[in-house]
């Protein structure tokens, strides 16, 4: 019997992950919910890239006791941080201890969260360009390598599993590696995300500009001070190499990223307590400032509390109000 992996949150990236292992061969099974859950039983998970789409038949459920689960089955937790507590709760309650979790997500805490149910925790370094808009679709953005996903045991090391998950997301066409040091290269990927707020908030033309810039420096500052490692922007641009090519679907260009998608989508949630929070919370402990990411942390909850669009305010509004607060803009 081949492994199984049991992708729980099939949104762009699990989505993009489960339509890819399906294709290359592999068992796969997906916990999803809501009208995405039910397009995908009525009619199959729709993956679309540069080059067309196909649409895969995968076992669609909407709770981990519904999966019929295996002694040697791989999760691969692909919700946002979020909504991690509430998956865990969910597979701890239905799921095997031995379980394998592969926390495939943005930010740095889940992996902590998930090692205290399940003692075979992997994290992911995940580098994916993929959209998630209309139910039963999602967009693998870059082609033809949808993605860089290194794995590494947490908290750090490498074994016969994260070799085994490496080479599954290899035969999926992504560009894989076991990594011991997962985390390192974990926290340089959350400094890249701080800029997601600002893509959200301000909208995609504003995420390489100087407010994403600004959160960026906090964030580097603060990682500093609290004596955390990272892979530097120098590793991170070889790893990357030019593995990552977004090409238009369908004519159309990529719109934005996670949390710009999470306000389109009017989800109601957004993932800033974990990317720009994670900043804010390091910097209380350890007696530093993060305004910048304090500020973008709060408006990006209200704006995805109250549903607003994205884009809504200009990223002069909101440099202009570190300003006021004596924050020196980078550059």
């Amino acid at each position: 019997m081949t492994r199984r992996y049991v992708v729980f949150g099939a949104g762009a990236i699990g989505g993009v992950m489960a339509a890819l292992l399906d294709r290359a061969g592999l068992e796969v099974a997906v916990i999803a919910r809501g009208a995405h859950l039910a397009a995908i039983r009525e009619a199959g998970l729709t993956l679309r890239t540069s080059e067309g789409s196909t649409t895969v038949r995968v076992t669609a459920v909407g709770a981990a006791g519904e999966v019929g689960w295996r002694d040697d089955d791989i999760v691969l937790l692909a919700v946002k941080s979020q909504d991690t507590d509430a998956a865990l709760r969910d597979l701890t309650a239905a799921a095997p201890p031995s379980l394998t979790v592969v926390c495939a997500q943005n930010g740095v805490a889940n992996e902590r969260a998930a090692l205290r149910r399940f003692e075979n925790t992997l994290g992911m370094w995940v580098i994916c360009p993929a959209t998630h808009l209309a139910p039963g679709v999602v967009e693998a953005d870059s082609f033809p390598c949808p993605g860089v996903m290194d794995v590494g045991r947490f908290p750090d090391g490498v074994d016969a599993r994260t070799e085994e998950v490496a080479a599954a997301l290899r035969a999926a066409t992504f560009d894989s590696l076991a990594v011991p040091d997962v985390m390192r290269w974990k926290y340089a990927k959350l400094l890249s995300n701080l800029g997601n707020a600002v893509e959200a908030i301000c909208g995609p033309e504003a995420g390489g500009g100087e407010l994403a810039e600004v959160v960026r420096r906090e964030g580097e500052a603060v990682l500093g001070a609290a004596g955390i490692a990272h892979a530097s922007p120098a590793e991170d641009t070889a790893r990357r190499g030019d593995r990552i090519s977004i090409r238009p679907i369908e004519g159309r260009r990529r719109r934005g990223g996670s949390s710009w998608q999470s306000l389109t989508r009017a989800s109601g949630s957004i993932e800033a307590d974990y990317l720009n929070g994670e900043i804010v919370l390091l910097a209380r402990l350890h007696g530093v400032p993060a305004p910048a990411n304090a500020l973008l942390q709060r408006i990006a909850n209200r704006m995805a509390r109250e549903r607003l669009v994205p884009g809504l305010m200009g990223e002069g509004e909101i440099l202009a109000a570190l300003n006021g607060a004596g924050i020196r803009p980078a550059g």
